[in-house]
């Protein structure tokens, strides 16, 4: 068994890639940070190859299905990503664009192409990493939610094509809240609330997906919010995002 990762140099893809390791898979890690990718590799126990590229680039998104198409995937998990706070009028555009096409253009070409060949011999599973964001819309981070409903939305879609057309190939979505990761570092901002550990959450969600579940959301209290949204005003839900959103770059400032 063959699985390739994106976003495998730190957080949850690392500890995704460590986890399929030692449940006998071999890897193809995938990330733009080469050292990085070594130190994942060290941590495993079968065969991996590595192979540094930048997913922000949709060219390259295209190149790495280029190097891997003959080899059999048997689960694509879409793990790379990252997100940017700041008011719209503020945010850095083209930091904003290479958001875009990493979170979602690389992810929908990667997932179409993959999927086309699962379909082709009826057998594989993806994992598209998404985000609680993804079922909300997010001030002060919104690009980032915008897009993470995309790949939520857009993965629940493809589920239905295929359980319609009685496919064996699986695809699921991750949609965790907050997780011990390297995410706000990248994005200028710190938790505000007690964080799951990376290792969890990367256990539960390949867990879940080996048993082709198709909304994959770790913690209890995370599972309860998004459904308590679903009842509460749009003005209100925003009031609640943008009130935590903020709170996360105060706390940064306080702490440096």
């Amino acid at each position: 068994m063959i699985a390739l990762i994106t976003g495998a140099s730190s957080g949850i893809g690392r500890d995704m890639s460590i986890y399929l390791s030692n449940l006998g898979y071999d890897l193809i890690l995938v990330s733009r940070d080469k050292n990085r990718l070594e130190e994942t590799k060290k941590q495993c126990k079968t065969e991996v190859e590595i192979i540094p590229i930048d997913l922000s680039t949709r060219d390259n998104a295209f190149r790495l299905y280029e190097l891997t198409k003959d080899k059999k995937i048997d689960l694509l998990v879409n793990g790379a990503g990252f997100g940017l706070f700041g008011n719209t009028w503020e945010t850095d555009l083209g930091r904003e664009l290479k958001m875009i096409d990493l979170n979602i253009t690389s992810l929908h070409i990667l997932t179409k192409l993959f999927l086309q060949d699962m379909i082709k011999r009826d057998s594989g599973r993806i994992l598209n990493i998404a985000s609680s964001a993804g079922f909300l819309s997010g001030p002060y981070l919104n690009t980032y939610y915008a897009t993470k409903n995309y790949v939520a939305k857009w993965t629940m879609a493809i589920y239905e094509e295929l359980r319609c057309n009685k496919s064996n190939v699986h695809i699921s979505v991750l949609c965790p809240g907050p997780v011990d990761t390297n995410f706000n570092k990248v994005a200028g901002g710190s938790f505000t609330v007690k964080a799951l550990s990376s290792e969890y959450v990367a256990k539960y969600a390949i867990d879940k997906c080996l048993k082709n579940k198709l909304i994959i959301i770790p913690g209890l209290s995370v599972r309860l919010g998004i459904f308590l949204n679903r009842f509460i005003p749009y003005k209100l839900s925003l009031m609640i995002v943008y009130k935590f959103q903020r709170g996360k770059v105060r706390k940064k400032d306080k702490n440096v």
